[in-house]
């Protein structure tokens, strides 16, 4: 608690770091009130279906799976989506090329990168054609949150976990409605058969069996095409546009 007394015009020197420090934390806290204000705002309607790719940096273009991503984004591409990844290398990129390739113009969609600034990556990967950067994991994820109609998750690691157990906790609480969450191939069965033996364990549940139905494991690109297709049309029709 500040001792010294606050002057009679309302102003606090910077002498004062107790009252200082008050002044710069309750300012904060009022910038993030502000921000959580804000992210609620949605448009009324919008012109173009999203589905963000999460996938691994690592996976080098001559491996299997990155034709596979990259096929997958192409055809989404001409369903009339934009794709939206991390930015990066490996799958992203292969997501964002997959785009660049069904749609060279760019004048069926967008293919959008949101970077966050890492040291070891530099800049975006030259497929992405709308691409934003942020310093902090917590605003890209949230930025991922606020653009996406659907999430498809590829193999990858770390990163790729943290994105799809977000997106997964913002479904069980209704934050996100409608979303689909869709896993690719067979990469992710592990983290479903252990969520299934640790946290319904009989003595201890630790989530609602419904929880865990809420990711939709699809075994191959056109089952995944399909599945957004349906969606999509179903999304058009809520925006009062012929599917």
């Amino acid at each position: 608690m500040s001792t010294t007394p606050i002057p009679t015009d309302g102003l606090v020197p910077l002498s004062d770091e107790p009252a200082a420090l008050d002044i710069l934390t309750r300012s904060v806290h009022g910038l993030w009130e502000t921000v959580n204000n804000l992210t609620r705002l949605r448009p009324t309607r919008r012109d173009r279906y999203r589905v963000t790719v999460f996938g691994s940096a690592r996976v080098e273009p001559g491996h299997w799976v990155y034709g596979a991503v990259r096929d997958l984004a192409a055809e989404l591409t001409r369903l009339g989506c934009d794709i939206v990844t991390g930015g990066g290398p490996g799958l992203m990129q292969a997501a964002n090329e997959g785009a660049r390739l069904a749609d060279p113009d760019g004048t069926l969609g967008k293919s959008v990168g949101i970077r966050i600034e890492l040291p070891f990556e530099q800049g975006v990967n030259p497929f992405v054609t709308d691409g934003f950067e942020h310093k902090t994991f917590f605003t890209r994820l949230h930025h991922f949150v606020l653009v996406s109609d659907a999430f498809v998750v590829t193999p990858g690691g770390i990163g790729t976990v943290l994105e799809t157990l977000m997106v997964w906790q913002l479904l069980q609480v209704r934050h996100l409605r409608d979303t689909p969450l869709i896993l690719a191939g067979r990469f992710w069965d592990g983290l479903l058969d252990w969520a299934r033996a640790a946290m319904l364990r009989p003595d201890a549940p630790l989530v609602s069996p419904d929880d865990l139905t809420i990711p939709q494991v699809l075994p191959d690109g056109p089952a995944i095409v399909a599945a957004i297709r349906d969606h999509h049309g179903r999304w058009l029709a809520r925006q009062g546009q012929p599917a």
